[in-house]
């Protein structure tokens, strides 16, 4: 084990945890960052809404992060797992697949979010090329295309009434039985919205380009990107057995709004905290709990 105490771990190499990093290391503060390398939006080709970097590819993004970076030789980045997180009274204890262990005053978690999409042949080609869970990171791209929605429950309604405003050539694919009552569905039909609830049997796409949606009685809807409602997440790091940490209603990690759990010097940021919170929102939080940890640090080296 490394003797040495750092200020504070990062886990997760993301926008968010890479944002609190700088924060920390411009902060004079001796910092470890650990990620492994699969970020959720490892599959999307360009990376929307971040001032500056609008269009960036996510690897690119990274990469210059880290790079920039290397200017606070206090901040120390690690390509490697996390599997074990222990907490010793006001120290944390964070093991790495690879062997080594690190020792924390404070510990950030900007590990995200794990998707789990439809079981749907095709669908995992198309996804973070032509379909996408979020029109504000993708919308501008499909504007006035013939879109697919993908979804069902209530919810899905305020979803497409949201698509509407990017295109008005929706059908919504319920793949199944509608889970929202008649007067839903005559308000989507009312602006000529079709609704789908033959069960999809296959997405064609070329090159990751949606082609058809082709449904289980044969028939084939030709469009050409889509939007996702619910990808069914999951949390990427798992702390809730190793911690005892509380999991709101959307399986994010609760926490107040400066990333604070209910485990003392445990803060949560990005989707690990929201769900989804996108690129802008994530450096926004990393750059908030890193303010807020430096100050805590500072006030307790005074003492």
């Amino acid at each position: 084990m490394n003797e040495a105490v750092f200020d504070v771990v990062i886990i997760g190499g993301g926008p968010g945890g890479l944002s609190a990093a700088l924060v920390l290391g411009r902060s004079c503060r001796n910092v470890v960052i650990i990620d492994k390398g699969t970020p959720r939006n490892d599959v999307t080709l360009e990376a929307h809404g971040l001032l500056t970097r609008d269009g960036i590819k996510p690897q690119k993004l990274r990469q210059i992060a880290r790079q920039q970076l290397r200017a606070y030789r206090n901040v120390t980045c690690f390509n490697d797992e996390v599997i074990q997180v222990e907490k010793h009274t006001k120290q944390f204890i964070v093991t790495t697949r690879l062997g080594d262990a690190f020792k924390a005053r404070r510990l950030i978690v900007a590990t995200g979010m794990i998707d789990e999409l439809p079981a749907i042949p095709g669908f995992r080609e198309v996804y973070g090329r032509s379909v996408f869970p979020c029109p504000y990171c993708d919308g501008w791209e499909r504007k006035g295309e013939p879109l697919a929605v993908f979804g069902n429950e209530e919810k899905v309604v305020n979803f497409t009434k949201l698509l509407y405003n990017w295109s008005k050539d929706l059908i919504l694919f319920t793949n199944g039985a509608a889970q929202f009552d008649g007067k839903f569905k005559q308000e989507l039909t009312d602006h000529h919205i079709r609704i789908v609830e033959t069960p999809v049997v296959k997405l064609q796409s070329n090159e990751g380009k949606l082609e058809k949606v082709l449904t289980e009685t044969g028939q084939t809807f030709f469009r050409t990107g889509g939007f996702l409602l619910n990808t069914r997440e999951k949390q990427a790091f798992d702390l809730s057995e190793q911690l005892d940490i509380h999991i709101n209603e959307r399986g994010g990690y609760e926490s107040d709004d400066h990333g604070l759990t209910n485990v003392e010097g445990l803060y949560v940021i990005g989707d690990a905290k929201n769900s989804f919170v996108g690129l802008a929102g994530a450096a926004g939080e990393g750059y908030e709990a890193g303010v807020v940890i430096n100050h805590e640090l500072s006030m307790e080296d005074w003492e």
